[in-house]
């Protein structure tokens, strides 16, 4: 039934829980599977005068996330693997649309649930935005 698969991973045990999912049904439709993760950049300017402070790079970051995705896939040479640094809605949502993916899967909720409670979930913004079905795993 689906072809291409696209998985957002944040790190967090529920995105895990929906790797798994997606990890399931694309071995079942025999699909290419990506997963995501999306490093946020800051919605405000550094300030002036503010001393710059090292950080790790997006890739550094999801390296432990990268690590565990892979060992959990096995042998599957479908897995395809994208680490992005900007606003994170808008580019698994831009990225979904670039693949042409037929399904995206994503927890239910991730690292951020004081942003969820206090803005709103972003696997409701991803729902609302995407390009295709959205499959969200509890």
């Amino acid at each position: 039934m689906f072809r291409k698969i696209l998985h957002a991973n944040d790190g967090s045990e529920h995105a895990f829980e929906a790797f798994a999912m997606a990890l399931r049904i694309a071995k079942k439709d025999k699909a290419e599977l990506h997963m995501v993760s999306v490093a946020e950049t800051g919605h405000m300017p550094k300030l002036i005068g503010q001393p710059h402070e090292p950080t790790q790079t997006p890739a550094a970051r999801f390296e432990n996330v990268l690590k565990r995705a892979r060992s959990m896939a096995g042998d599957s040479d479908k897995l395809h693997t994208h680490v992005l640094s900007g606003h994170p809605v808008h580019d698994i949502v831009k990225l979904a649309t670039e693949l042409k993916v037929d399904l995206i899967v994503v927890g239910s909720s991730g690292h951020s649930s004081l942003y969820d409670r206090m803005i709103g979930s972003r696997a409701q913004k991803i729902l609302h935005h995407a390009p295709c079905p959205v499959l969200v795993v509890k």
